[in-house]
């Protein structure tokens, strides 16, 4: 670390602050990668925060090196500082299109019965006839096959026929009617 302490006093405060910052960094990934850590400073609901200190930390990121990576190259330091500035400034608006690539990924998946009304179903165990008993039909939503207990006002209905849900009961009974 002898480098560092005859450095001149830009480049060693540049040095003081990308090291703890890339440490602070290196944890704060291996966290998110292994799942750890779920951002709780950061809301994606509203308007993407700001001020988190996760920006704060990817702020420094490109700050610090890029005023050590260029500092031999500008003579002047005013300069160099409003560049690092501006590479800081550009990872934290990378992070933000990244994270919002992230948001474009994700799914809800979250079974909804109302999602199953007028959508066609295949009857997996006969459904008796005027609501006197109950059946079963298979219904793909969003991908995925639900089964679903189902009653019919008309007469019966046979496995293997299609049939249309025209009305949800409660959150795991529908109302059908063959197709």
């Amino acid at each position: 670390m002898d480098f560092i302490e005859n450095a001149e006093p830009l480049l060693r405060l540049l040095w003081y602050i990308a090291l703890p910052v890339s440490l602070i960094f290196i944890i704060q990934s291996i966290l998110t990668f292994v799942g750890v850590d779920h951002d709780h400073d950061t809301s994606w609901d509203g308007p993407m925060d700001v001020f988190t200190f996760r920006n704060l930390i990817n702020f420094f990121i490109g700050f610090s090196w890029t005023g050590i990576s260029f500092y031999n190259t500008f003579e002047n330091k005013t300069l160099l500082i409003g560049v690092a500035t501006l590479a800081g400034a550009g990872f934290v608006y990378l992070f933000f299109l990244i994270i919002a690539q992230f948001i474009k990924l994700e799914e809800d998946n979250t079974f909804n019965i109302y999602e199953a009304l007028n959508s066609v179903a295949s009857v997996y165990l006969r459904i008796p006839a005027n609501r006197s008993g109950k059946g079963k039909i298979q219904i793909s939503i969003k991908g995925t096959v639900h089964e679903i207990e189902a009653l019919t006002e008309g007469e019966e209905i046979q496995t293997g026929s299609s049939v249309r849900v025209v009305q949800v009961e409660n959150t795991s009974l529908v109302l059908v009617e063959k197709i």
